[in-house]
């Protein structure tokens, strides 16, 4: 399978890149920087690696031509997250949230349509659960997840030839999920909350379905606590 990866260098999209990687698949990862490529490059040695600046979306038009051959699958892991008041958010931390959530996705989306039509290929979004419910504080990131999940929706109406899946994932144990805590005035424990191996897990399912069926959407719960309560009898 050759696998086109957004958001590979943290958290979801670098423990499924590490999948596709141990199990043979081609990987092209897109990465905002050429240093960011060089940064990689050990533990991805076969991967081919873009430069791609999600956060500039008009960049990105012209990346299907860049990216070559087959395209079996598209999954967009890439996300940022900035905690704010409605009344308090900066228009720029709305606008890198859209760009880089929504809006690239988008366009990356189309830019290898072609490619994924012809190989009956599958895209999926990693989305979030605050793309299905906002909390105080979420407002721009629930509304990019939001858009995502209309995005991915779209697309299933449009391209029967192309399985499109939505995962929404809850609080994960990654880089952005302790950048949160901190933002919430938390202490983070990331024993407390689902890994991101299981996660990318779930991913790796649904682009290995048999083609008789596709799956569309798959949420993740809070997970159980790590200790058992203590009951009184």
């Amino acid at each position: 399978m050759r696998v086109v990866l957004t958001g590979a260098g943290s958290g979801i999209g670098h423990a499924l890149a590490l999948m596709f990687r141990d199990r043979g698949d081609q990987l092209v990862l897109l990465v905002r920087s050429a240093e960011r490529a060089a940064a990689m490059q050990a533990d991805f040695p076969a991967a081919e690696f873009v430069v791609a600046d999600l956060a500039e979306p008009g960049t990105l038009h012209g990346l299907g031509r860049e990216i070559e051959g087959t395209v079996d699958a598209l999954v967009h892991c890439a996300g940022v997250v900035a905690l704010a008041p409605v009344g308090a958010a900066r228009l720029d931390s709305w606008e890198h949230q859209l760009a880089v959530n929504l809006l690239a996705p988008a366009v990356v989306t189309r830019e290898l349509l072609p490619a994924l039509r012809a190989s009956l290929g599958s895209v999926v979004f990693v989305n979030s659960t605050a793309g299905l419910t906002a909390g105080a504080g979420w407002s721009a990131y629930s509304a990019s997840k939001f858009g995502l999940r209309a995005l991915a929706e779209s697309l299933r109406a449009e391209e029967p030839a192309v399985r499109v899946a939505t995962v929404y994932p809850g609080r994960t144990a990654t880089p952005m999920q302790q950048m949160v805590h901190k933002q919430e005035g938390r202490t983070y424990d990331p024993s407390q909350w689902t890994q991101p191996e299981t996660v990318a897990a779930s991913i790796l399912g649904v682009l290995d379905m048999p083609p008789d069926a596709t799956v569309t959407d798959v949420m993740f719960g809070r997970p159980r606590p790590r200790e058992k309560s203590q009951v009184n009898l």
